[in-house]
């Protein structure tokens, strides 16, 4: 399986921003105008990145096509960095520079929770693909988006855990609201099922050696580990030293550990992870071309799923500004996600509620495959099927 490099990655992130100050289509002098902010670097710079492409194939698509209602489509991308300071410089700048008032964004919890009392402040319209903590769903009227809710990511997880026998876990934990997120919501439910947390280790983004948090876990005597990483290439790494420090044991976590880095990183330590995660349907046609059309253009693909959610928030997008014409009027953007009707995109059949919540999607189990059958067209996993309930 094919991942990209750090560097390559960084690169991708110059080039993207360099591009989005580009000079506008001279034969164009009114294209829409949106803001894209995403985690080109930092912890979330894998998925920030790949979601960036997806939007930017979507972007392509449009445009080709004859852009909306006659008019172009435009882009003006900045980094996030995956956190809330970061987060607050690049709204600041799509806000008060470039007058944008509709932002599709940010890639990670902390960064999302960072600008959006700014966004529901100035009546900004900010709309998600990727970000997961629970409490953006109280984050104001103008915030939306099509990740699922940790919320819902935690009952999943804890519901597998138990059904799968485990009663005592381990839990080591990135310093991030969406690694924190995740588990506090697992840890939630596994609790209110019975189970018990035996020991709870965290760990600073820019650490990279994990062997003494583990041991503590390890010794600690749990029936399973549960990880929660912000950073594909931390719990890559984390997987690897468990393994190498004797623990022959499940290992469970969400979408960011069975990522293509997490898995290349991790090895054959990875095989048998089971991760709860959003799918893409395999029948889902729209979904197939759009992988096919990301291949050829990119030559990779990684957390799929969120590529095809950046992917379908564009397109949404064009939809609510051919309704509006107008890319400053936020509220009539807003009203138009309201009342949208089902939408059937690259990630299923959906719409949003009175929070801005995505409805109608939900989680599969995937358990990583060993090292010789992971291919890019399975993302190195199967599903075993949908998460499941447990009365309690």
């Amino acid at each position: 399986m094919r991942r990209l490099p750090f560097v390559g990655l960084v690169m991708i992130a110059v080039l993207l921003v360099s591009a989005a100050c580009g000079s506008d289509d001279p034969a164009d002098d009114s294209p829409f105008v949106i803001g894209i902010m995403e985690s080109l670097t930092g912890p979330g710079e894998t998925y920030g990145n790949v979601s960036t492409q997806a939007k930017l194939l979507a972007l392509d698509e449009i445009n080709d096509a004859g852009g909306i209602n006659g008019r172009r489509l435009k882009f003006v991308i900045e980094d996030s960095k995956c956190n809330a300071r970061d987060s607050i410089t690049a709204y600041t700048k799509l806000t008060a520079v470039d007058n944008v008032k509709i932002i599709l964004g940010t890639s990670c919890s902390g960064a999302m929770l960072g600008a959006a009392p700014l966004a529901e402040a100035d009546g900004v319209i900010m709309f998600s693909g990727l970000a997961t903590n629970p409490a953006i769903k109280d984050a104001g009227d103008y915030i939306f988006r099509t990740a699922i809710s940790d919320a819902l990511v935690g009952v999943d997880t804890g519901n597998t855990l138990w059904t799968d026998g485990i009663r005592k876990i381990a839990t080591i934990t990135e310093a991030t609201d969406y690694a924190e997120g995740v588990r506090a919501e697992t840890v939630k439910r596994f609790e209110a099922l019975g189970g018990s947390v035996v020991a709870a280790e965290q760990y600073g983004s820019e650490e990279t050696d994990y062997r003494a948090a583990i041991t503590k876990m390890l010794d600690a005597g749990p029936d399973a580990i549960h990880v929660a990483a912000q950073a594909e290439f931390a719990g890559g790494t984390i997987v690897k030293q468990l393994r190498e420090l004797g623990w022959d044991g499940p290992i469970y976590g969400e979408i960011v550990m069975i990522g293509t880095t997490a898995l290349d990183v991790a090895g054959d330590a990875a095989t048998g992870i089971k991760g709860i995660v959003p799918a893409l349907d395999p029948g889902n046609q729209k979904a197939n071309d759009f992988l096919a059309r990301f291949r050829a253009r990119y030559q990779y693909t990684t957390l799929e799923w969120f590529m095809g959610s950046g992917y379908d928030n564009v397109y949404i997008t064009a939809a609510c500004l051919e309704q509006t014409g107008d890319d400053q009027d936020a509220d009539g953007f807003r009203d138009c996600l309201y009342n949208m009707p089902p939408y059937s995109g690259t990630i299923g059949t959906y719409t949003f509620d009175s929070d801005g919540e995505v409805v109608g999607l939900a989680n599969a189990v995937a358990e990583v495959l060993p090292v010789a059958e992971r291919t890019p067209e399975n993302s190195g996993w199967k599903i075993l099927g949908l998460a499941p309930t447990v009365d309690g």
